[in-house]
């Protein structure tokens, strides 16, 4: 069975290049948020597998509960992937768009960590720091981990920057016991 990114690549490839087509990358983004997290419920997750719905009955739970929501394109994207009985993928499909929307956009994604609350002008320092060493521009999520001690953690794709004091202290142990 192949790998559910690899299957979920070619559905996120055309509805990017779509979007960037029609320069509705920002509409497809919500709607491709809203379809995933409606993937997301654990009664539609059974509906998706159960033998006795048609993918017709099971495409229109879908477009029922986004009624009003969803472009016409977006209703034939759910269409398709019912026929294809590949809606659980609607997670990944938006994950791999939004990558390639951030790529278009010269944007990068950073998971900053941090054990206290940041101040808006210290996050605005970090995030203008990381734009100056990644040459893009970057959108931050924050969370807060006491388990870091002091400092922060910054993962931006494979690259992580860890400045937190747990980081330093387990390089001094290990220093230590060389």
């Amino acid at each position: 069975m192949a790998e559910p990114s690899t299957i979920a690549r070619p559905y996120a490839e055309a509805v990017f290049n779509l979007a960037d087509a029609s320069g509705t990358l920002a509409e497809w983004s919500t709607s491709l948020a809203m379809l995933a997290q409606v993937s997301e419920n654990d009664r539609l997750r059974a509906a998706m597998v159960d033998p006795n719905l048609s993918a017709p009955q099971v495409a229109g739970l879908f477009l029922s509960i986004l009624a009003g929501k969803l472009s016409g394109d977006a209703e034939n994207l759910v269409r398709v992937m019912a026929e294809n009985r590949r809606l659980e993928l609607l997670g990944e499909v938006k994950r791999q768009f939004e990558a390639l929307k951030n790529e278009r956009e010269g944007v990068i994604e950073a998971d900053v960590e941090t054990a206290f609350e940041l101040t808006d002008a210290e996050l605005a320092g970090l995030v203008s720091a990381l734009e100056k060493r990644t040459g893009r521009k970057v959108r931050a999520q924050v969370r807060l981990d006491k388990r870091l001690i002091g400092g922060v953690r910054v993962v931006m794709g494979d690259k992580v920057i860890d400045g937190s004091a747990r980081a330093q202290l387990g390089a001094l142990e290990s220093a230590l016991k060389a």
